[in-house]
């Protein structure tokens, strides 16, 4: 860890672990160490990059206060793995093109790709409660009801992996799909203009806070815990179809408890001996002893870790490799023939293209893994964080 200077207009220093902090990035963590209700510092993890309003990779803590856009638009986004009894020996090319192929034939995949009809959870009964909500609509319960259980698009994937154990482990990436959306922007629109109207010392519409102790802020609370229980049951959902598939081609397969967790929240706990709203954007808890997972890009090694308890990090670790180039960049410089050299040996669908905007006919490859940090710089910068325990490599990838 590192200290970024204390200019004389920060209220809060800045703590890094990142090797090279973009400068876009750091502008967005300056705006942070200005922010008048974030409490202590501002953390930022290794695969810190820029994001919206705060970067992704960002941990703060702040007092009486909620920020929704450092939380993000995917409420509860994160991380599912389950170990299997199989030996990597046990598989093949065939056998993983096969359940690659079973998976998609159960699991949605992409953006707009939802279940053909409604997907019964208990937790999804009372939607109906939520009907004085700005951000609910008949839409919006429909999408609900129907994305329980699917992938999305972009950074979100199953796959399957060889872990350094010689057992083959199973993992994806999802989170609240179109429900964590419309509560954060819902929420971000009420909290820009609350703090209009009260003259807030806020650096930018884009971090504009609700006080936990108003009824937008409590709403703002429970909503977001609605979000962040639907995005748990979805990788749930998703990991249930994931094992299905795989003991088709293996059926004496045994399963170890599923890890489940989110890096997109804000949660309550005690930092500094002070009672503090921690938001995680594109961050891992990494609690002492904790479990963990932190994924490489879908042509590198992600990782099963344990917490430390680092008080320095708000006790977070990343929550993955992070990007070193957007979207659009990755497609306009990379080339399908380097990016398909990167992925031999995996089993994957090949790259398609982009149906509109400015990219529109070249292929898209903006989650190809050059479009990825290094993940052993990632992890090796944040071993006062957390301890790797299981290093595994990609066998086969679903992306939406």
């Amino acid at each position: 860890m590192e200290w970024i200077k204390k200019k004389d207009n920060y209220k809060v220093p800045i703590k890094s672990w990142c090797r090279d902090l973009e400068d876009l990035a750091l502008a967005q963590a300056q705006d942070l160490a200005r922010h008048p209700v974030v409490f202590h510092h501002v953390a930022l993890m290794p695969d810190c990059h820029v994001g919206y309003g705060m970067p992704i990779g960002g941990v703060i803590a702040a007092k009486d206060a909620v920020i929704p856009n450092a939380v993000g638009v995917d409420i509860g986004c994160g991380m599912g793995s389950v170990r299997t009894n199989i030996p990597v020996s046990e598989t093949s090319r065939e056998k993983i093109r096969k359940i690659v192929e079973r998976v998609k034939e159960t699991v949605p995949c992409g953006e707009g790709r939802a279940h053909k009809k409604a997907q019964a959870w208990e937790g999804l009964d009372d939607i109906d409660a939520y009907s004085d909500r700005g951000w609910y609509s008949s839409h919006v319960r429909a999408l609900a009801l129907k994305n329980l259980g699917t992938l999305g698009g972009g950074n979100h994937f199953i796959e399957i992996q060889a872990g350094d154990d010689d057992l083959v482990w199973l993992m994806i990436h999802s989170g609240s799909r179109h429900l964590g959306n419309v509560i954060a922007r819902y929420y971000n629109e009420i909290a820009v203009e609350l703090n209009r109207k009260w003259c807030a010392d806020t650096p930018g519409k884009d971090l504009a806070f609700l006080p936990t102790d108003s009824p937008e802020g409590r709403n703002y609370i429970k909503d977001m815990n609605f979000a962040l229980a639907y995005a748990g049951q979805n990788r749930k959902r998703i990991m249930s179809r994931f094992m299905e598939a795989f003991s088709q081609i293996f059926p004496e397969t045994k399963f170890s408890k599923e890890i489940n967790i989110h890096h997109n929240y804000a949660c309550l706990e005690n930092h500094f001996n002070t009672d503090v709203w921690v938001h995680r954007k594109g961050a891992t808890s990494a609690r002492k002893g904790e479990i963990g997972i932190i994924p490489g890009s879908m042509g590198t090694p992600s990782y099963i870790v344990e917490g430390l308890g680092n008080p320095e990090s708000f006790m977070s670790c990343s929550h993955g490799a992070g990007r070193v180039m957007g979207r659009m960049q990755a497609t306009r410089s990379l080339t399908p023939e380097a990016c398909d050299q990167v992925m031999q040996g995996i089993v994957y669908d090949r790259w398609n293209k982009v149906r509109k905007g400015k990219t529109k006919g070249m292929y898209d490859l903006g989650e190809a893994p050059q479009a990825y940090k290094n993940i052993e710089e990632v992890i090796e910068s944040e071993l006062d964080l957390i301890k790797p325990l299981h290093k595994l490599h990609p066998l086969g990838v679903v992306k939406g």
